[in-house]
C-alpha cells in the first residue's frame, strides 16, 4: 500500500473492488455478465452472486458506504475524521482480501496483523479519556455517535457473514479478528465522539 490509497495495479490493469463490481480501466461499467446472478472473483472464478464470499464482502461494502454518509456529516469530531478514511480504506484491502480464495495465486494485499493492532491501540487510547461503564448504554448521542453506533451493529452483521464464509471455505484468519475487533472500535468511537461534542450518554434502565 502507498499513502493509504487502495486501488491496485496488475499490469495494465487497474481493479476497484466496490461491492461484486470488478471495474478494469476502459470497460464499461455494465458488463452484462452478472445478468444472469453471477460474477466475478479476483481469481476470475464465477460464483453465484448469493454465495457466502459475496455476501461477506457485499456487507464490508455497505459498512464503507456507511462510512461515507457518516464522514458527510462532519462538522465537528474533526479528530475521527481522518481515522475513519483510512478505515474505508482498510476495508477496501478487506473486501478484496474476501474477493481472493487463499488458495489462489492472484496476489491482492491482505489484512494483517498490523490492521489490528492499530485497532487495539486507538481503543485503548479512547478508553483511557472516557468514563468506565458500569451500566449499559442505548445507541444514540450526536449525529455522528449515533450513526457510529449503527456503524457497529453494521460491522457485527458483517462478522457473522465473514464467520459462515470460514466455515465453508479456507480465509485469512487475521480478517475475522479484524472484524470483530472493528466492531468493537466503532462502540468506542461513538461514545467518545458523544464525549467531544458533550452529548449525554442515555444508560439502559432495564425492565419497565
Amino acid at each position: 500500500m502507498k499513502g493509504g490509497n487502495d486501488i491496485w495495479s496488475f499490469g495494465t490493469r487497474v481493479y476497484i473492488f466496490a461491492s461484486a463490481l470488478i471495474y478494469n480501466s476502459g470497460v464499461k461499467i455494465y458488463t452484462k455478465t452478472g445478468d444472469k446472478g453471477t460474477t466475478s472473483l479476483f481469481s476470475s472464478r464465477r460464483v453465484d452472486k448469493n454465495s457466502a464470499r459475496i455476501a461477506a464482502y457485499g456487507e464490508v461494502d455497505e459498512l464503507n458506504s456507511l462510512i461515507g454518509t457518516i464522514l458527510a456529516d462532519f462538522e465537528g469530531v474533526r479528530p475521527l475524521k481522518k481515522k475513519l478514511s483510512r478505515i474505508q480504506s482498510e476495508l477496501f484491502v478487506l473486501g478484496a482480501d474476501l474477493a481472493t480464495p487463499a488458495d489462489v495465486k492472484t496476489r491482492v494485499p491482505r489484512i494483517t496483523k498490523r490492521y489490528i493492532t492499530r485497532l487495539e491501540e486507538e481503543i485503548d487510547s479512547w478508553s483511557d479519556k472516557l468514563l468506565k461503564l458500569r451500566n449499559f448504554i442505548l445507541p444514540g448521542g450526536n449525529n455522528v455517535g449515533s450513526k457510529l453506533h449503527l456503524a457497529r451493529s453494521v460491522a457485527r452483521r458483517a462478522e457473522r457473514s465473514v464467520v459462515t464464509l470460514d466455515q465453508t471455505e479456507k480465509i485469512n484468519q487475521n480478517v475475522l479478528i479484524y472484524i470483530n475487533r472493528l466492531s468493537d472500535w466503532f462502540f468506542v468511537a461513538a461514545r467518545y465522539a458523544n464525549m467531544l461534542e458533550k452529548s449525554k450518554e442515555t444508560i439502559w434502565k432495564g425492565r419497565g
